[in-house]
């Protein structure tokens, strides 16, 4: 039998910029702007050493968020997202946060199944090109994000479905 948890909550975006960090270190941002995979770019979710970058269409404002954390893959949710992506992190503790901006605010997600190791991300997005159209926004969600977390050997990252402008600018950027 699988096991979901599933948070949901707002959050406040700045520079299309949320952060996820593992607790073993300070909490916070990458002290820089993390390079995507070299071989297999995915554009909108970066990671290294225990710390993670997801890239929101929004520039400036609040996005709808919400994180499943599983014992097994929960499976991509294609229909209601245009844009799907994965990736592998390590945490050395398996407990992590979702960080807004500049250290602003804090998210904590629910414990990892599995502990210290390696799982896999798989970051979903909606509405990212009319987000990034609007640019800021004081009060209603554009975008929305959901992130699946589960344990899961490290493997090569991939694309699971992209129709999205941004996405392809993210997938591109150097």
């Amino acid at each position: 039998m699988t096991t979901n948890r599933t948070v949901s909550f707002d959050v406040h975006v700045s520079y299309r910029q949320i952060y996820l960090d593992d607790l073993a270190d300070d909490m916070g941002a990458p002290e820089a702007f993390l390079d995507d995979h070299p071989e297999h770019p995915v554009g909108i979710l970066r990671v290294k050493d225990g710390k993670g970058l997801l890239v929101t269409g929004l520039h400036t404002g609040t996005v709808g968020f919400s994180v499943t954390v599983s014992d097994r893959d929960p499976e991509p949710d294609v229909n209601e997202y245009e844009d799907i992506v994965e990736i592998s992190f390590h945490t050395q503790t398996g407990r992590i946060f979702l960080i807004e901006w500049g250290g602003e605010g804090f998210h904590k997600l629910p414990d990892l199944s599995s502990g210290p190791g390696w799982y896999r991300l798989r970051y979903h997005a909606v509405h990212m090109d009319r987000a990034t159209e609007s640019d800021c926004s004081n009060d209603a969600i554009i975008d929305r994000y959901l992130l699946q977390i589960w344990p899961q050997n490290e493997s090569v990252p991939q694309v699971v479905k992209s129709t999205s402008r941004t996405l392809t600018y993210w997938r591109n950027a150097k």
